[in-house]
């Protein structure tokens, strides 16, 4: 497989830095920093594309319709479609994008137990869910610190998820006003900068000028989860990137993520991933 290239002439275009390929896939890191002020262009996925999509935000638009990208969900494309990602309401994101071979993928929706033609993606997006939750804090954990994965395993792990869930929801972003789409756009990048705040229903609401009831519907709309589980969940990915990198005490982490208590975390954490923030650790870092 041919390598991904890492320079560009125009400086919004996206830098991709290759992490490592092998047999029929490949995993790199891409960084964009497209704006409201740089006109999307129409693009073509060369292979069958999952991206993680680990900061900022964007619109995400194919032939099937269009969906918000947010941190923690992640983006689906079929090999040969076309594509624009647009960026009318913020600036930049960061993803880690998965391309696979046709044969190559089709081999693991075989074994993973998904259609049997597999034809490709019904979805465009798989919103931030519990169920992925342990390989996106995984892949994000390996980007922004020293730990040392398999991103062939990762990848493949990642397919067969995507293949399982894909055309489970049926969230669309499309009949969004576009007013409260950009306003929920802020508050989605407010959170993602800042997810220790004291981020309630009331006053995110308040934040984006919309009722609260609107609000709810409009953000639920977009991301594919209700605010409550938008923060919880990216204070937990936030806690596991820290237990992976870094040797700060559980107690701190809880408290610097936005948890009141230990407790509350350890709860919530657990209920994520699955295992206790200690033995997260220990299996993210073996010694």
């Amino acid at each position: 497989m041919a390598k991904i290239a890492v320079e560009f002439e125009a400086s919004n275009t996206p830098q991709a830095k290759l992490l490592d390929q092998g047999d029929g896939w490949s995993a790199a890191d891409i960084v964009c920093t497209s704006g409201p002020r740089d006109r999307p262009f129409e693009e073509r996925h060369s292979s069958t594309s999952i991206a993680i999509v680990v900061s900022g935000s964007f619109q995400y638009r194919s032939c099937n319709g269009r969906e918000m990208m947010t941190p923690g969900s992640l983006l689906l494309g079929n090999h040969g479609n076309c594509f624009e990602c647009g960026h009318e309401h913020g600036t930049g994101d960061r993803c880690i994008a998965f391309s696979y071979a046709p044969e190559f993928f089709e081999r693991i929706v075989a074994e993973a137990g998904g259609q049997r033609n597999f034809t490709g993606f019904n979805a465009l997006r798989l919103p931030p869910l519990r169920l992925l939750s342990p390989l996106i804090a995984k892949a994000s954990a390996a980007l922004q610190g020293s730990t040392d994965i398999s991103w062939a395993e990762l990848g493949v792990q990642l397919a067969a998820q995507a293949v399982q869930l894909d055309g489970a929801l049926s969230t669309s972003s499309a009949g969004a006003e576009p007013a409260a789409e950009a306003r929920v756009t802020r508050v989605v990048r407010m959170i993602d900068a800042q997810p220790d705040g004291g981020h309630d229903l009331a006053s995110l609401a308040r934040e984006a000028r919309l009722s609260p009831y609107h609000f709810l519907r409009t953000f639920e709309s977009l991301t594919g989860v209700t605010p409550h589980q938008y923060v919880l969940r990216a204070r937990l990915r936030r806690a596991a990137v820290q237990l992976t990198n870094g040797p700060a005490k559980i107690l701190d982490i809880a408290l610097e993520c936005g948890f009141g208590d230990v407790s509350n975390f350890n709860r919530n954490f657990r209920i994520e991933f699955g295992v206790s923030p200690r033995v997260f650790r220990r299996q993210m870092r073996p010694s």
